[in-house]
This record gives C-alpha cells, sequence and structure tokens, in this order.
C-alpha cells in the first residue's frame, strides 16, 4: 500500500468547491492526505460519507474562521497529524445573509452586516494563516490560496455598489500579498495566491445567476477541478497575486 506523503488542507468542504476539491484530490493524488474542515463537520453528509470511504487519507475538523480559538484547536489537532502542508485552501465565503443583501446604494449600508462579510472574507482567511503559518515552512513547494472575487479589484471596478463584498475581498487581496511577503522570507517555495473561481452554481451566487449565460455558470466539479489546476501551475515568482479559474491575473 502506498504511504501517504502530502497533506493538504481544505477550508470549507462541507458542500460546494471545498467538499468537491476534497473529492478530486482524494481521486487523483492517492499518495496525499486530506484534511477537511467546516464549521459543522457532522451537517454534512456527503463529507462524512467520504470521510467513511477513506478513513485513512481524509480527517475531518471543526473550524469555524469567524471564532479563532476554533482555528487555534484545529491546528493544535494537525500538528498531532503532520507538520507540514503542502496546499492549504481556504473556500468559506459570504455575500449575502438571512438580514442582508449586497447593498446598491450607501443607504443600504448596515454595519453589522459589515462586520460579517469583512469577518469571513478578509479577518478569516488572515486568522487561518496565523495559526497555520509554520506548517507552510518547509523544503517542499507549498500553496496558501484563498477563494477571491474579480470584483475585489479596485482597478475592475466599473459598477459600484455591493461595498460590503467588494471590500472585503479587496482586504483580503491586500492580506494575500502582505502574507506573500512574510512567508516568502523564510520559505521560498512558498506561494500565496487569490483565487475567483468565476459564477458557480452554489448558494452564494443563486440570488444573482439571472442574465449569466449557462456557459458561464459553472458547476462546482468543474470550478474545483480549474482552481486546482491553477495552484498546480503557479510559480514562486507569482506568489502575492489574484488568478482567474483560467489562470489569468487580475490587476489589483
Amino acid at each position: 500500500m502506498t504511504t501517504p506523503t502530502r497533506t493538504s488542507l481544505i477550508q470549507g468542504a462541507s458542500r460546494g468547491i471545498g467538499l468537491e476539491m476534497v473529492r478530486r484530490v482524494l481521486d487523483l493524488e492517492p499518495d496525499s492526505q486530506v484534511i477537511a474542515t467546516c464549521r459543522n463537520p457532522d451537517s454534512s453528509a456527503e463529507l462524512s460519507s467520504l470521510a467513511a470511504e477513506h478513513p485513512h487519507r481524509l480527517r475531518v475538523l471543526a473550524m469555524d474562521v469567524t471564532e479563532e480559538n476554533t482555528i487555534a484547536r484545529a491546528a493544535e489537532r494537525v500538528a498531532t497529524h503532520t507538520g507540514e502542508l503542502v496546499r492549504l485552501v481556504n473556500v468559506a465565503g459570504v455575500l449575502h445573509g438571512p438580514t442582508f443583501s449586497p447593498e446598491k446604494k450607501l443607504g443600504h449600508i448596515d454595519p453589522e452586516a459589515l462586520r460579517q462579510v469583512f469577518a469571513v472574507n478578509a479577518f478569516g482567511p488572515l486568522l487561518v494563516a496565523k495559526h497555520f503559518f509554520e506548517f507552510l515552512r518547509h523544503d517542499q513547494r507549498s500553496v496558501f490560496a484563498s477563494l477571491s472575487a474579480r470584483v475585489g479589484s479596485i482597478s475592475d471596478n466599473r459598477l459600484g455598489g455591493w461595498y460590503a463584498y467588494r471590500g472585503s475581498k479587496a482586504a483580503q487581496n491586500m492580506f494575500t500579498k502582505t502574507l506573500s511577503i512574510e512567508l516568502g522570507r523564510v520559505c521560498p517555495r512558498a506561494i500565496v495566491i487569490g483565487l475567483h473561481p468565476g459564477t458557480v452554481d452554489t448558494e452564494l451566487s443563486k440570488p444573482f445567476q439571472r442574465g449569466v449565460p449557462a456557459a458561464r455558470l459553472f458547476e462546482p466539479a468543474r470550478a474545483a477541478a480549474d482552481l486546482l489546476a491553477v495552484m498546480g501551475s503557479v510559480t514562486p515568482d507569482q506568489t502575492g497575486k489574484v488568478f482567474d479559474f483560467r489562470g489569468d491575473e487580475i490587476e489589483p
């Protein structure tokens, strides 16, 4: 039996792109192990089923990116299993919720909604980086990737609106750049990037899919495959940048 030697951590793996990434890595990288994290592992029947199918290769842990103590506990548990990660992907993100939607004008701005969106989209990946930084410091190539969005590009903003989402993704992109500099100083083979998946058929985009051509609305499995391919192709000299699902750089 092949002994797994590479470990990936995928945060936000209970459904959608995260779940499909877990599935794809398990299928296509037989020498690897996967750590899947999400807020409530018991609520994902599909993730539990995958764990049952791969008891020696998939570990499922609780982690809520808005609760730093859960990130710290997850890092402690990962440390009992491995000291190195070759891939860490933050998939968790929020655009709307039961009490708020993307703002169309200034009058729609709500401070509590701003806090919720920034907590997940901007602060979340940064806190994950804080607690998992040392897992990326090794002599193998490693990738720290966070799902971003084209609307986080300041130069690409032509329509306005969506203050919280645009702002949180722009902040995330700045954190990505800053982290890439710090990690690059101690680990030249480490790569830190943001990823724009396009419009994916998930709960996040569902209220906003009207008018999206069928050819531009991607299934989660397709998006997962595309983003994993981008992660596999980027080089250390591209660290700190944001790329779309085709591997094209998105300007800040």
